[in-house]
């Protein structure tokens, strides 16, 4: 796994991690138990605050993507598949909307809209 951040943004560092963790779990980058770093190698590898770590994993598990078993680590948990599916399913919806407001703006209807949708998901 991968994680950029950058301190030009205007997104929080943790905000910044956090989403990309959720990212990662909801594109199947990581899996169900698949194990995430100590709090403390991840600032260090990422150059942060322990406890900007210590948050994205507090607000992670909150959420349900991960669990923290206390001496052996912190997991990806995919317990609860239908929170994970709901998660894939609003950013696809978010997508959506921001391409339905860009359609209209451009006079677009809903059938052309759904034209194209139909032609490119069958390239996909």
């Amino acid at each position: 796994m991968k994680i950029v951040i950058t301190n030009s943004s205007n997104i929080p560092l943790y905000q910044q991690i956090k989403a990309q963790i959720k990212d990662s779990i909801l594109i199947g980058e990581l899996s169900d138990g698949d194990s995430l770093p100590s709090i403390r190698v991840f600032a260090n590898d990422l150059k942060v605050s322990v406890l900007t770590i210590r948050r994205v994993y507090s607000e992670l598990e909150a959420e349900g993507f991960i669990i923290s078993q206390a001496g052996l680590g912190t997991f990806v948990s995919a317990g609860n598949i239908e929170l994970i599916k709901d998660a894939k399913r609003r950013v696809v919806e978010e997508k959506m909307s921001d391409i339905i407001k860009t359609a209209k703006s451009l006079k677009i209807s809903k059938k052309e809209l759904n034209d194209m949708m139909e032609i490119l998901f069958e390239e996909e």
